[in-house]
């Protein structure tokens, strides 16, 4: 059945109006709801989108009372987490644009609370799930019988029937080394966090890439360990002890970071003159309070959230979410950490 067919014969819905407009669900709802924040332009795409839809705000509440709640759940299992909270906060703004309540739940890591939040969740007949992962390494599915639709957001599922979204760290890794080598650096060196995450392990394969092409080798080995101003420390004293000629570091978090700049400080190296440093996660509290601010690969968490929501309003239409991992485009962010030799 084409996708014209499965809308024929219903009414249509915001999902509709916003894919003919060409906007995000979010924004095609603010500019029927008339909200502040919408350019004149695209609220007009959107208005004209709705009359050749012949839809109206009326017709979204009634195709969500026809058989559904209304209502999306968020299972999380670090409610807490750096990257879970960004993830959160970008699915529920992108829901609540619309008509749909959200219901917030944490299972704190324990797979026991999980299954008890997932039985709440479907005894309340939510309409779809966002499971939200506390890393990127794969977590166990909640399998295949569910009667609603489920997404999985920056911990992918560990069975490829699933839709999982996840940042692209091999892309993060590519982008930060290419940034260092634009800059005229050629002795890069690269410390990270603990290879047990996939996250450690994607970024190192993306830093390799982007060194092999540009036909350059890392310095030494790859210094693994911990997520952890203290490494930092640690593994710069370690690098420039054996290698100090080091023109450049890429550092697995901004954790890490901040303690290569530390050092380096220490040891009489000005960053970004004598080394610059690029890091991942663009976690600003650390990035913008380093001294020089850190320039770092932001994973665009409240995009994937929204992006996450995006599918589930999808399927919610009818629309299949095609089993499998997608990675989300990540973005570098510079500040004074890095600079293009004169």
């Amino acid at each position: 059945m084409t996708q014209s067919n499965r809308r024929a014969g219903r009414a249509a819905t915001l999902t509709d109006v916003a894919r003919i407009a060409g906007v995000s669900i979010a924004t095609a709802s603010k500019a029927i709801n008339g909200r502040d924040e919408v350019a004149p332009s695209t609220r007009k795409r959107v208005i004209d989108a709705a009359e050749q839809l012949s839809f109206t705000p009326n017709a979204l509440a009634r195709s969500l009372t026809e058989g559904r709640s209304g209502t999306v759940g968020l299972l999380t299992s670090d409610l807490e987490g750096r990257f879970v909270l960004p993830v959160l906060m970008g699915a529920e703004d992108a829901f609540g644009a619309g008509a749909i309540n959200v219901f917030l739940c944490d299972a704190r890591g324990d797979s026991i609370r999980e299954q008890h939040h997932l039985k709440a969740l479907l005894n309340r007949r939510v309409d779809g799930i966002i499971v939200v992962g506390r890393s990127t390494d794969p977590r166990p599915s909640l399998g295949q019988d569910l009667p609603v639709p489920v997404v999985y957001a920056y911990a992918p599922s560990d069975d490829p029937r699933d839709a999982s979204l996840v940042p692209d760290n091999r892309a993060g890794g590519r982008l930060a080394v290419e940034h260092l080598i634009s800059c005229g650096r050629r002795r890069i060196a690269h410390i990270s966090g603990d290879p047990t995450f996939a996250a450690a392990r994607d970024r190192e394969i993306g830093v390799r890439e982007g060194m092999a092409d540009a036909d350059l080798e890392l310095v030494g080995d790859v210094l693994f360990s911990n997520w952890s101003e203290h490494w930092g420390r640690d593994a710069t004293a370690l690098l420039l002890n054996q290698h100090p000629d080091v023109d450049g570091i890429v550092c697995g978090s901004d954790q890490i970071a901040r303690g290569v700049i530390e050092t380096l400080r220490d040891l009489g190296r000005s960053v970004p003159e004598d080394v610059a440093v690029v890091s991942h996660d663009n976690w600003e509290t650390l990035a913008t309070n380093s001294r020089p601010e850190l320039s770092s690969v932001d994973a665009n968490l409240q995009q994937l959230g929204r992006a996450a929501a995006t599918r589930i309003f999808e399927a919610i239409d009818g629309v299949e979410a095609p089993g499998g991992v997608e990675h989300l485009p990540v973005r570098l962010v510079i500040r004074g950490s890095t600079i293009a030799r004169r």
